[in-house]
């Protein structure tokens, strides 16, 4: 059986920018604690299709496996460091998407 990587991907939009960056400050160091890598992040996504386009940041992240990106999650560590985006910030999403597997 494979590990295959998962990505994160997160769309909120800053209510609080001081308490957000409070977030930021401690975020990197706990994603790369679970292997986990920053793609990108965009403020003004563009929507081809859909009612409901996100609104604010969305952001995108990788994981080398789904159990390093619920650990990443379940962290102790990062659970305290969430609540300065939740304090700072309206989510609409966090949502693990699963890769493909090799095709044969």
């Amino acid at each position: 059986m494979s590990i295959l990587p998962v990505h994160v991907v997160a769309n909120f939009t800053v209510q609080d920018a001081a308490k957000y960056r409070e977030y930021e400050k401690g975020f990197f160091p706990i994603l790369k604690k679970h292997g986990g890598e920053f793609i990108t992040f965009d403020d003004n996504s563009v929507t081809f299709e859909g009612g409901t386009p996100p609104e604010g940041r969305v952001v995108l992240f990788k994981f080398p496996s789904e159990a390093a990106a619920t650990a990443w999650y379940h962290d102790p560590d990062y659970q305290a460091l969430s609540e300065h985006r939740r304090a700072g910030t309206t989510l609409n999403f966090l949502t693990m998407v699963h890769g493909l597997p090799p095709r044969t």
